[in-house]
């Protein structure tokens, strides 16, 4: 019998229905999943052979989890993917504000409805999406707000003493009966809120008021919690810890090929958007780069983490300055360029920390310091190593674009420029397409500008041209240029 068709407890049995809890769903569902091969968690990447066999472990072992993980470490996404093991519908006796299972009743109405009905007790089918509750941790979060309390609205309406407990007005929790219910930062609820869950855990039970109630809840919890959080706002409380079954601890990308990925996947692109503008796979590189160069920097907060937002906003923004140069130069397509790097400044100073040193120089200044810094680790990548100490006669693949710079007294390179005075700017720079073509060669014509501009900040990263920022573009010279400059 179809379930649109079952509509009474009657009709429910009669089709054989027998009842699992949210645990066993979650554990016999997987077990399906990973028999035949199908991706559990879509959309999450680098965790393959880290934090998803882990959680796997956990769901198999049906313990409540805790995610313990850094800012932007995919914590909630992988909660929200557990709904997708859940069964497609359930069963759930109509009227019932704690999605009472027909077959095994536990508030005081479904079971009055039942003795009631028997048989023709109505029933609802409840899809899987609807069995996903989530709560922010916050200061103000209450006892009533998660577990509930005595209503005496209710009490009133009723005609109800408050020794009955139907004027109980039933929190978020016991609302989310037969679902997998999220609490993000843990750590940020009070103390005696986390008491509270105890028994919740524990026992299955809750606790309202002093009444004599036993509702055995059967609920999934997932905990996310920044490691950082046990010594700065808050902690979790030992005895909650206890309770719960499996910490799993997440991470950030291990390598740049998985964090865009991430990033392609999250950033909000608009069709316009990738029609106009061009990325070269080495502008994704080197956004990535960034990242990675931030989790190791002096300037940053380490332990606050840098998330993976901060590469999909600066994605979104790369997009938008060279969307933007476009529209004002007139193009009806172009390829970012290096000089669009200065458009992501905005968001990498958003979204790090900054300790005090960090402070002192300016989150500008710090944002600048990155990708010069993700522009010197990449450059050995596609280039020959710059050596620091050479004899005077030592020849390097460098040599013909340094002498180019000291022959030809400096080069600027306006950031708003069309296409075409931007190609012609870089083609009088002869060096830089030999250099392309011994080592490069296989870099495509749409992408060839874009390295050359990168030749020219990593010879400037490792000191062998200077570069001077000014408002309307950047100005590259000899190592000595800007020496000179500051003379005048």
């Amino acid at each position: 019998m179809k379930i649109e068709n079952i509509k009474t407890l009657g009709q429910l049995k009669a089709a054989g229905y027998s009842s699992k809890s949210i645990k066993e769903e979650l554990r016999d569902n997987l077990i399906e999943k990973i028999k035949s091969k199908s991706t559990v968690f879509e959309g999450v990447h680098g965790y393959e052979n880290t934090v998803i066999p882990e959680l796997e472990r956990a769901i198999l072992s049906k313990h409540n989890i805790n995610l313990l993980g850094l800012r932007g470490q995919a914590k909630t996404r992988l909660a929200r993917l557990m709904v997708e093991l859940l069964d497609e519908y359930i069963p759930v006796v109509e009227g019932s504000e704690i999605n009472d299972d027909p077959i095994k009743p536990i508030s005081r109405y479904a079971k009055s409805l039942i003795a009631e009905k028997d048989d023709d007790t109505p029933i609802f089918w409840l899809h899987r999406n609807e069995r996903f509750a989530e709560k922010l941790a916050t200061p103000d979060v209450t006892v009533a707000d998660l577990i509930g309390d005595v209503d005496p609205i209710k009490a009133a309406n009723l005609k109800l003493s408050y020794a009955d407990d139907r004027v109980i007005h039933y929190g978020m929790i016991p609302h989310a009966n037969r679902c997998i219910f999220v609490i993000n930062e843990l750590p940020d609820l009070q103390t005696r809120i986390q008491v509270a869950l105890f028994n919740i855990l524990q026992e299955g039970d809750v606790q309202i008021r002093g009444f004599k109630l036993r509702l055995p809840l059967d609920i999934q919890f997932v905990f996310t919690a920044n490691p950082e959080d046990y010594t700065n706002r808050g902690s979790i409380v030992t005895p909650l810890k206890d309770r719960i079954g499996s910490q799993i601890l997440t991470h950030y990308p291990n390598d740049i090929d998985t964090a865009k990925r991430i990033t392609q996947q999250e950033a909000k692109i608009n069709e316009v958007q990738g029609n106009l503008v061009k990325v070269p796979e080495l502008a994704k590189e080197l956004l990535e780069q960034i990242g990675f160069e931030a989790r190791k920097s002096e300037y940053i907060d380490l332990k606050s983490g840098v998330s993976a937002r901060m590469s999909i906003t600066a994605y979104e923004n790369l997009i938008s300055s060279a969307e933007r140069r476009a529209l004002k130069s007139g193009d009806d397509r172009t390829t970012v360029r290096l000089s669009d790097f200065m458009g992501v400044i905005p968001a990498i100073t958003g979204k790090v920390e900054l300790v005090y040193e960090g402070e002192q120089e300016g989150a500008d200044f710090v944002a600048k310091e990155l990708i010069e810094a993700a522009i010197k680790s990449l450059f050995v990548k596609y280039y020959p190593k710059v050596e620091k100490l050479k004899k005077q006669e030592e020849e390097t693949p460098y040599d013909d674009v340094i002498h180019w710079f000291f022959n030809g007294g400096g080069f600027e390179l306006l950031d708003d420029v069309n296409n075409a005075t931007y190609n012609e700017q870089l083609g009088s720079i002869k060096p830089l397409d030999q250099l392309i073509k011994e080592y490069q060669s296989e870099t495509v014509a749409e992408e060839v500008n874009f390295m050359k501009e990168f030749i020219l900040w990593g010879l400037v990263a490792f000191k062998q041209l200077s570069k001077y920022r000014f408002t309307e573009g950047t100005q590259f010279q000899d190592p000595y240029g800007n020496y000179i400059n500051n003379l005048k």
